[in-house]
């Protein structure tokens, strides 16, 4: 089932395992057994701390759960975790070994701390992108002994996938049945929804002693992550704090215009900054939200988990998110039918018909982007006129590819499954509901900047973005911005780069004029 190569490269990956791994599997006459066994057996080849056995009480479904000397790790999975899944497997392996990318201290004490100990069970596809990140921020968890994790194959478990009502992938589910989360999430995300469900033995410290830095970024996107690196760079302690590395980045499916790099990915892009800060002495706290910051001599950072830091700079690039529909089928659908940007993404939809949500500016714009790309277009906008700039509109009214529909009130995105098939709006002025038939939905109703934290500290404009200048000076000495939340034009990877990098340079030039 696994060619040669694969089973070399495992062989390199568990080269260094300390510890006897034993898969489990539960007796069973699905005829996907010999499929799994097969699977497991290929693995376990790649090392002699790798064992198959089959014991227990004989089970309907296709399972196993993966033993550390002997002794439960937590981790179970009912189905054949091919597919994206594999990855899941090798690295619960791993994890399990303390190797490969693990929760750092204080994230693993936040785990300890968790109340109970339920069993989770994740409903995935095969084929989704968005269930492998959930399924191993699960196990990672797992592991640790906060819960008890089992990836099911929504596919391989109809009747349960019916009677919860399980309509999209990943579906996180508690013992009694009820939804913990469904959609792409991560390990900071997944925590603190535990935390909220279960309840936390960790004891709050309000007195914790801050620790020092020369510079705290806040954000890890492109605009964080190079603020960070040219911080380090000049010789200052930096942290970089941050909830998900990557940003919106993390979410985008193909990347084309990021300068001197024709093609790359988000997840690709993520794991690269990931990279090149860690090959920097950076601090990196991930998983992590900012709870306040206190300005002074020095600015306090405080975050919700209790800790502060404290630094002589802080540079804010917590970027923007694109204002969302609100709409069943458009978190189910994001990267695989649902997008925000046209420059990205439009690419990929070429000669196939999307729609346009939002009759503003940027709706428009990217209508009429898109019709160059796109077999067709239905720009939808919520008002009975678009709002758009006149030469816009009469630009978009000369394409032969676009209709433009007013009055609309999306209901729905539909799909079958795996990718979007279609649209759903409610005309305002009938009440009836429309369907149109296409591949992708574009929404284009405006991007809310991740400025709420610090609004009271700093000055924003009237669309919520943080005001710097032309250095990446905010109206508070000794903090910076830079990036999607601030007032800079045009949101794209590579101008919050440099625009990070900037800040980063202005908060060193300002530290040494102050000396």
């Amino acid at each position: 089932m696994l060619d040669t190569e694969i089973i070399d490269q495992l062989r390199d990956h568990f080269a260094g395992l300390s510890g006897d791994y034993t898969f489990r599997v539960s007796p069973s006459d699905r005829p996907e057994q010999e499929e799994l066994l097969s699977l497991l057996g290929a693995l376990a080849s790649a090392s002699s701390r790798l064992r198959v056995e089959v014991a227990g009480e004989k089970v309907s479904a296709v399972r196993f759960e993966l033993l550390r000397g002997g002794e439960p790790t937590g981790v179970a999975f009912r189905g054949v975790p091919g597919g994206h899944e594999f990855t899941s497997l090798v690295l619960a392996i791993l994890n399990a070994d303390e190797k490969g990318k693990l929760p750092d201290e204080g994230i693993r004490a936040r785990i300890v701390a968790l109340r109970g100990k339920p069993a989770l069970r994740t409903y995935v596809s095969l084929s989704c992108t968005n269930c492998p990140e959930v399924v191993q921020a699960l196990n990672q968890i797992a592991l640790l002994g906060g819960i008890t994790h089992e990836m099911v194959d929504g596919s391989l478990a109809e009747d349960e996938v019916e009677s919860l009502g399980i309509q999209a992938v990943p579906t996180v589910v508690l013992p009694d049945g009820k939804v913990l989360h469904v959609g792409r999430s991560n390990l900071g995300e997944l925590l603190e929804r535990l935390e909220t469900e279960l309840g936390t033995n960790a004891v709050p410290a309000p007195g914790r002693e801050p620790v020092d830095y020369d510079v705290v970024v806040i954000g890890a996107g492109p605009a964080g992550a190079s603020a960070a690196i040219y911080s380090a760079r000049k010789g200052l302690s930096t942290a970089l704090v941050t909830h998900k590395l990557g940003g919106q980045v993390a979410e985008t499916v193909g990347i084309e215009n990021l300068v001197s790099v024709p093609y790359t990915e988000g997840a690709r892009l993520t794991a690269d900054l990931e990279k090149h800060v860690r090959s920097y002495p950076i601090e990196l706290l991930e998983h992590r939200k900012v709870q306040s910051i206190e300005r002074g001599e020095r600015t306090l950072v405080k975050l919700a988990s209790g800790e502060v830091l404290r630094a002589s700079s802080v540079i804010v690039a917590t970027g923007a998110k694109w204002r969302e529909l609100g709409v069943p089928g458009e978190k189910e659908y994001l990267g695989r039918g649902v997008a925000f940007c046209p420059h990205c993404d439009g690419p990929f939809y070429k000669g196939r018909p999307v729609a346009v949500v939002g009759g503003g500016n940027s709706g428009v714009e990217a209508a009429i982007d898109l019709a160059g790309i796109c077999s067709h277009v239905t720009l939808v906008e919520f008002m009975d006129r678009l709002k758009a700039d006149d030469v816009l509109v009469r630009r978009l009214e000369s394409l032969p590819n676009v209709d433009v529909v007013t009055s609309a009130r999306v209901t729905e995105v539909a799909g079958d499954g795996s990718a979007v098939t279609a649209l759903r709006y409610q005309d305002r002025k009938t009440e009836e509901i429309r369907e149109v038939p296409l591949s992708g939905v574009f929404v284009q109703i405006g991007l809310v900047p991740n400025s709420g934290l610090f609004k009271d500290v700093l000055e924003t404009n009237r669309y919520g973005e943080i005001v710097v200048d032309a250095r990446g000076r905010t109206s508070a000495p000794g903090i910076y911005a830079a990036g999607d939340v601030t007032t800079v034009p045009f949101k794209q990877i590579v101008i919050a780069m440099g625009e990070g990098a900037k800040a980063a340079l202005t908060a060193f030039e300002d530290r040494i004029r102050a000396a």
